[in-house]
């Protein structure tokens, strides 16, 4: 079988259930398509296809700031830049709903306080798992980390592949977009920019 098709009649593996109306507007758009919903292989994926959807779009669901919550001010006098490279994503556009992939690097100069390393990955995922556009999604992760850590600089590198442009349309795959956003000491000290984003791989 291609993929993890869980044959569910009925609610008992402890999944959320989909509503019918929801199963409803997936048939039909099957149908559309030029395939037959009620065919073997199509009949449980309404239900599947609602239920992955709620899990790409977690994020909806929680509040990405929660993760900044609990900092951490005994550094022992650290104050260079705290950076973590390569977090992998994925998110979905919102013009076509095609899947977002791709990679981000996060860094903040601090001020008073760190944050433990993983939580940056989760403010990325919290506004990952929505429907987003690149640049929407980039300037968002950056906005939080100022608000809530109020380091001296925050930058926010992601490198991604759209399905919409590679999938369909001009259909060019292989094709990276690559967004920034910098905010205090990285936005306003050339040097600070400089080193910041050498030590991501863009300087």
């Amino acid at each position: 079988m291609g993929c993890d098709a869980d044959h569910d009649h009925g609610n008992t593996s402890g999944k959320p259930d989909v509503p019918q109306h929801v199963q409803d507007a997936i048939r039909t758009l099957i149908e559309w398509a030029g395939d037959d919903p009620r065919r073997e292989g199509l009949l449980d994926t309404p239900r599947r296809v609602g239920r992955a959807w709620l899990e790409y779009c977690q994020g909806y669901q929680e509040e990405p700031s929660i993760h900044l919550s609990r900092v951490f001010e005994e550094v022992g006098g650290y104050d260079e830049v705290v950076l973590l490279k390569d977090i992998p994503f994925q998110s979905h556009c919102e013009h076509h709903m095609a899947p977002i992939t791709g990679k981000a690097a996060i860094a903040y100069l601090p001020n008073k306080h760190v944050v433990g390393i993983s939580k940056l990955a989760r403010v990325l995922h919290g506004y990952a798992r929505r429907l987003q556009i690149q640049e929407r999604l980039t300037a968002e992760v950056a906005q939080c980390i100022w608000d809530n850590l109020e380091p001296h600089g925050v930058a926010v590198v992601i490198e991604a592949q759209h399905g919409c442009m590679t999938g369909r349309g001009v259909r060019t795959p292989g094709v990276g977009m690559v967004t920034s956003r910098l905010l205090g000491c990285f936005l306003d000290d050339h040097s600070s920019r400089k080193e910041v984003l050498s030590l991501m791989g863009y300087g």
